[in-house]
């Protein structure tokens, strides 16, 4: 039997089962019992969510202490600039906590074309531009990503989790909002 779930959140859904006034809960999207995330993404993101029926399992997924790897495409707005990039590959002290620190590079179109189509339209300034980054982390903390790069000065427009740990959300083959049963470890 399987105790993991990979899904393909979309973003405007919370990253929790029980009604939600304003966002869509996983229930919209997975019928199973006692499954909860390993780990959460925020209703603005998207992209790789596991969910698990095991607790062992599911601390060794989204615990900082177990260093499992998290890697984001974050698009930002700005200028890839090497100082601000190197900032986002340091040690950063976000008032709460500090980042270890980070594998940072910047996406080629060809990468990002891979994406799927966001449901809801990111906030686009003609006069602004903006660029990919990938980003991969160990810890995981609340809105760390999106911390990390207004920080760095780049605000992030669309942020979207591509893997956990061995786990690819191109590699699952996952639409938006699909999900499987998975025997595969991150």
């Amino acid at each position: 039997m399987s105790h993991l779930i990979v899904l393909n959140k979309p973003d405007g859904v919370i990253c929790q089962f029980s009604p939600h006034e304003k966002y869509e809960s996983l229930k919209d999207y997975i019928d199973v019992a006692d499954f909860y995330p390993a780990g959460r993404l925020d209703t603005d993101s998207e992209g790789l969510l596991l969910l698990t029926d095991d607790g062992r399992l599911q601390a060794r997924i989204a615990h900082p202490k177990h260093g499992k790897k998290k890697t984001y495409w974050a698009q930002v707005e700005g200028v890839a600039d090497e100082a601000k990039l190197n900032l986002l590959r340091s040690r950063m002290d976000l008032g709460d906590f500090v980042t270890q620190a980070a594998k940072v590079r910047v996406l080629d179109a060809a990468e990002t074309d891979r994406l799927w189509p966001r449901r809801t339209p990111i906030r686009v300034r003609k006069t602004v531009p903006d660029f990919w980054v990938e980003i991969i982390i160990s810890e995981g903390k609340n809105r760390q990503v999106r911390k990390m790069t207004a920080k760095a000065g780049y605000p992030c427009l669309r942020l979207v989790r591509v893997a956990v740990g061995r786990l690819n959300i191109f590699d699952l083959e996952l639409a938006s909002g699909e999900w499987r049963f998975s025997d595969d470890l991150p």
